[in-house]
């Protein structure tokens, strides 16, 4: 039991490093992390409630997280074929796309969060 939470607090040390590695290397990660914040003082500001919380909070979490899966995807496909590959090329593409994907999911959920807000 003891070697399984010392590999669990391990783990979570390998968690932050990441993170840590994302935010402060990653340029599209650091632009998420600023919009994120950007967000979140505005949350306060317009007192949003707390489904309204959640939700933004989610989409905060999701589209970091799917950079950082898209980052990841990137590195590993120029270490196993640094040089331009068609192939690596497609599959670095379509993992951009999809974090592009969300990031107009997140707009909109954004929009429904916030433009109530300057209307009232």
């Amino acid at each position: 039991m003891i070697k399984f939470i010392k590999g669990r607090i391990k783990g979570v040390g390998y968690a932050f490093k990441g993170a840590y590695l994302l935010i402060t290397t990653e340029a599209s990660v650091k632009a998420q992390f600023f919009i994120g914040v950007l967000v979140t003082i505005a949350g306060f500001y317009f007192e949003i409630s707390k489904t309204e919380w959640m939700i933004q909070s989610l989409t905060i979490g999701l589209i970091m997280s799917l950079e950082g899966l898209n980052t990841a995807v990137e590195e590993i496909a120029d270490f196993i074929h640094p040089e331009h590959h068609k192939k690596i090329g497609l599959i670095k593409d379509v993992a951009a796309g999809a974090v592009f994907i969300f990031a107009i999911a997140a707009i909109i959920i954004g929009c429904f969060i916030y433009i109530p807000k300057f209307t009232q």
